[in-house]
């Protein structure tokens, strides 16, 4: 299990951007095809740009068209958690970094093999550590 990132709302605010603070911190959502790793294909290890931690591999990553980086696996088994997300009159599931807690994305059951699942990351929430 990761180990847990604990900052107060001051030193969140004073480390990241403000597009960070506002989708890690507040659960917000960036504008399709607003960030540059939407169409990225360097190989490397996307990692949590609040706490560092390794989230996802190049090697899941896929073009989905939505818009978002897209994965269809987390690069370990525990390296996000899940919980059911409500808001904007809608059920789905929020994706959280298991370090720190930052909201990155939803995940969805419309992805390709071989899980069939659609991480749908903000690219904001990333960062990737290029091979």
């Amino acid at each position: 299990m990761p180990a847990k990132v604990n900052k107060n709302d001051e030193e969140w605010r004073s480390e990241l951007t403000p597009e960070q603070y506002e989708v890690l911190r507040r659960k917000g959502t960036e504008r399709p095809w607003s960030h540059e790793y939407n169409d990225e294909k360097a190989s490397g290890t996307y990692r949590c740009a609040g706490c560092g931690a390794e989230l996802f591999s190049s090697d899941a990553k896929f073009a989905s068209g939505t818009g978002w980086p897209s994965f269809y696996q987390p690069a370990e088994g525990d390296a996000v958690e899940t919980e059911r997300d409500v808001s904007h009159g809608m059920a789905r599931t929020e994706v959280l970094c298991a370090s720190c807690g930052g909201h990155l994305g939803h995940v969805f059951d419309d992805g390709p093999n071989p899980t069939g699942l659609r991480y749908c990351i903000n690219g904001c929430s990333l960062e990737l550590d290029k091979e």
